[in-house]
């Protein structure tokens, strides 16, 4: 069984086309949500960053970092989101590993974030998860009368 399904030839085509990942509807989704969630990242650093008053201060909490800890953490990964997603888009196949290990790290580093701002955490929690899902499903192969199997 071959990696790749293969176009059918045209006339006067030499060989087949390789058929790959980022022509599937649903790894095109998670590279948008990548470069979206790696967005809303962005946001969240800037805003740490910024130290408003948006966020709540908690006490006793495990992995206790200062707002501007946060505020780096959150910037640099949405930057390292947004990046990878492009890099899926493009259909680089380290792309979509490398894609797989930075929305894992997102997802962890929202779970951590939980307690400062829970809406927005849970939320880019579950964009991260469906974007390893996504990106771990494989590469779908189309078959020539244009079905997807």
């Amino acid at each position: 069984m071959a990696s790749y399904a293969t176009q059918p030839k045209s006339a006067g085509a030499a060989d087949p086309q390789p058929w790959h990942g980022p022509t599937s509807g649903t790894t095109v989704f998670a590279a948008m949500l990548m470069m979206f969630g790696g967005a809303m990242a962005i946001f969240e650093g800037i805003a740490a960053l910024a130290e408003d008053d948006l966020f709540i201060a908690t006490r006793n909490y495990v992995f206790e970092f200062s707002l501007t800890g946060w505020g780096w953490v959150h910037l640099i990964l949405g930057i390292i989101l947004v990046f990878a997603g492009c890099a899926v888009l493009t259909g680089a196949l380290w792309g979509r590993f490398f894609g797989v290990f930075v929305a894992g790290l997102g997802a962890l580093a929202n779970f951590l974030w939980v307690p400062y701002y829970p809406l927005w955490a849970l939320s880019l929690v579950a964009v991260n998860i469906f974007v390893v899902w996504a990106l771990c499903t494989g590469m779908h192969r189309e078959a020539d009368d244009g079905r997807v199997t």
